[in-house]
């Protein structure tokens, strides 16, 4: 299909991060009083940037700038604190990105996640496998779905946007691949459903990694 590069989206695409990120934002929300939300809902308050979670995760009536960012500074000594309790790859994402290196494809990881866990998240988990340009939320970057840091991936790596597979498990994911002219993979396995994923620009949807390699192998 011509693709050189493959562009991931990082948590729940490639990393299951979801009851970390949801233990750090109840115990937030715990010391302050407030209620706390079961893990499947994280589901629905990431993938947008950490402080659109804060505000996700507070009540209405809660929701000012300053309560805003009081909850992403919290966040951030939490997670920082306890990022790497439960996460893990996902089952068959190492065998995918081995086969994907060895087929000479280049990868890429482009988050809304802050630029600094973003690479810990990687350097911890995923230690084996070179991802370059690998770019988290950094500030003065426009956040996905704008298609910036789509682009600069593709201006790092030397490609046209057509020859880069975007790869990820949310609708922001899509619409950036869309944005940026990516052909767009949603993920099954990750935080949201397949009904978001369509609506959202969807090219193919896989259910497996191996689904991936196989993909990229048909003619």
């Amino acid at each position: 299909m011509g693709y050189k590069a493959v562009l991931f989206d990082l948590d729940g695409t490639l990393l299951d991060t979801l009851d970390d990120l949801a233990a750090a934002a109840n115990r937030v929300l715990d010391a302050q009083g407030l209620p706390v939300h079961p893990v499947d809902a994280y589901r629905y308050f990431v993938g947008d940037g950490i402080t659109v979670l804060a505000e996700r995760i507070l009540p209405a009536s809660l929701r000012s700038p300053e309560t805003i960012a009081a909850t992403v500074a919290a966040f951030q000594t939490e997670y920082a604190n306890n990022w790497n309790d439960r996460s893990a790859p996902y089952a068959g994402v190492p065998a995918m990105l081995d086969q994907l290196i060895a087929a000479n494809l280049r990868l890429s990881i482009l988050s809304n996640k802050p630029d600094a866990f973003t690479r810990l998240c990687v350097e911890q988990l995923l230690p084996q496998w070179r991802f370059d340009p690998l770019l988290g939320q950094r500030p003065g970057v426009a956040k996905k779905p704008d298609p910036a840091g789509a682009f600069e991936v593709a201006a790092r790596l030397g490609l046209g946007p057509a020859e880069i597979l975007y790869v990820g498990d949310t609708a922001v994911d899509m619409r950036t691949a869309v944005a940026a002219g990516m052909d767009a993979v949603g993920v099954l396995w990750g935080f949201r459903g397949a009904d978001e994923l369509r609506q959202a620009g969807a090219w193919r949807l896989i259910s497996r990694p191996e689904e991936l390699v196989s993909l990229l192998s048909s003619p």
